[in-house]
């Protein structure tokens, strides 16, 4: 029922009541073979990708997806090519991979997390939360950044949908699947940070060699060490091209807007990257 109040594609009932509808269903239903009878759910209604959903344990897997964070930009901050830019190539550079950098941290530490479905609220309560937070002033300073007691904070708006949750889990598990090595894990994240497409770069053909030679690293190390594998490396640059799908803001607003809350997430990077992690 609730899936018929969000949208049409599983109305095909109320649409086709037709003599005509109802007569070329017979002759489909007779042209085809028997088989097992499926109901309206079976017809894959996208309904269920666009739930909006939340993290279960929010301050278990906030803790450490903000471990991992701090650990990829100590990463960051220990190759000495990465130092030697400018620091606004640097942020550039920062502000574009964090995210992609940080699902690989996850994949390599082998986190887990589970979400949950979340119950939209209703346009009364909007109102009501839109008025109450006119009428009260915001938080600041520390009280600001605390984890938010159940999931997903206090607004649904910006969580996640199932499908975008489904991309993050599947890429973890292909990585998992290919059990990818530390120095592997290494390469695609040089491969990664140096992105030398990103637009207002200064030392693009730098930034591109150094690209380059991540890229021709994880290469001989898979030619050295799965000989038996010549396909690997293939297999290791699909993974690369499944970060594609994984957006930015959905990783922002999964594990770190619970804690940061309405700080923004490229000053928590800038701080953290200037700081001594």
């Amino acid at each position: 029922m609730a899936c018929m109040e969000r949208c049409r594609c599983c109305s095909d009932g109320r649409r086709h009541s037709s003599i005509l509808y109802n007569i070329l269903r017979s002759e489909e239903r007779a042209a085809s073979p028997p088989g097992p009878r499926r109901g309206r759910a079976s017809r894959g209604c996208p309904c269920g990708s666009r739930r909006r959903v939340a993290l279960r344990s929010p301050q278990v897997a906030c803790k450490a997806a903000s471990a991992v964070l701090v650990k990829t930009l100590r990463f960051v901050q220990n190759v000495p090519c990465f130092q030697e830019l400018p620091l606004e190539e640097q942020l550039l550079l920062v502000r574009s991979c964090w995210a992609p950098l940080l699902v690989l941290g996850l994949a390599q530490d082998r986190v887990h997390f589970e979400t949950v479905e979340s119950a939209e609220p209703s346009m009364l309560q909007r109102i009501l939360t839109t008025r109450r937070q006119g009428e009260q002033p915001q938080p600041r300073g520390p009280a600001a950044g605390r984890l938010h007691d159940g999931p997903g904070g206090d607004s649904g708006s910006h969580l996640p949908s199932a499908a975008e949750i489904q991309a993050i889990k599947g890429f973890l598990a292909k990585c998992w699947s290919l059990d990818i090595s530390t120095k592997e894990y290494a390469y695609l994240k040089g491969t990664v940070l140096f992105n030398p497409d990103l637009p207002g770069l200064q030392c693009t053909q730098y930034i591109e060699g150094l690209q380059r030679e991540a890229q021709q690293a994880l290469n001989e190390h898979v030619r050295l060490i799965h000989r038996d594998d010549e396909a690997r490396f293939a297999k290791l640059n699909v993974v690369l091209s499944l970060l594609r799908s994984i957006n930015a803001n959905v990783i922002a607003e999964l594990f770190f807007r619970p804690i940061i809350g309405s700080v923004n997430m490229d000053d928590m990077l800038l701080e953290m990257l200037c700081a001594k992690l």
